[in-house]
């Protein structure tokens, strides 16, 4: 699956690329880069750097996927999970490839308000990463990396399946919100309200767990 995933992520980078510069001829002298809570656009950007900014991020973050192998530590090397590490690579490349066709098709269409379809792409992202996220062993690029889950390999694997089902709820309630018609406002602080509360509570959980264990001498 390693091959499978490696060769997915080459084919969006070149995808990407090129279809940013099938539509560059199209595209207005100033791109809608970033929108507001409330779906407005508040950052254009030139279409000579704006129209390839995520395909350069793409291309780069593969380079660090490719490094981070040779940078791990021994005991942390990442060759341990290697396909979800892999997994993981590929769901972050598909997000920056779909943020990238929002930002074409704002351009192209003029400032429509991407904020929902950004937002379903978060989550899913989200999502997705929960779901394996109990198969990620420790290590120091991806998971929760706190003291208490590098320190303990126990404490770590409790505190990854907590975390992922934490992450597929609050994906699942953020992608109700979206379907709704909630004003973009309080949709949006909704869901960063249920992305901090999953990303922060399995760090909480690793230290009370870590010192619960550690009161016993089981660590």
């Amino acid at each position: 699956m390693v091959r499978v995933y490696v060769t997915l992520i080459v084919l969006l980078v070149v995808g990407t690329l090129a279809v940013s510069l099938a539509l560059y001829p199209q595209l207005p002298q100033l791109v809608p880069t970033h929108w507001n809570i409330r779906g407005e656009v508040d950052g254009y950007g030139n279409k000579a750097w704006a129209a390839f900014l995520m395909p350069g991020t793409m291309a780069g973050l593969l380079l660090l996927f490719w490094a981070i192998p040779w940078l791990s530590p021994q005991r942390f090397e990442v060759d341990t999970f290697r396909s979800t590490f892999w997994f993981v690579a590929l769901v972050i490349t598909c997000l920056l490839g779909y943020i990238q066709g929002l930002i074409l098709w704002a351009g192209l269409s003029g400032s429509v308000d991407v904020t929902r379809a950004l937002l379903a792409g978060v989550l899913i992202m989200f999502a997705l990463i929960g779901n394996v996220m109990g198969k990620m062993r420790r290590n120091f690029w991806m998971g929760v990396r706190t003291p208490w889950t590098l320190a303990s390999e126990r404490v770590w694997n409790d505190t990854h399946r907590l975390a992922a089902w934490l992450f597929v709820a609050a994906a699942v309630m953020g992608l109700i919100c979206v379907v709704l018609p909630i004003p973009l406002p309080a949709m949006s602080i909704t869901i960063l309200v249920l992305i901090m509360s999953a990303a922060l509570l399995p760090v909480l959980y690793s230290l009370f767990h870590y010192k619960r264990l550690e009161r016993r001498g089981e660590v």
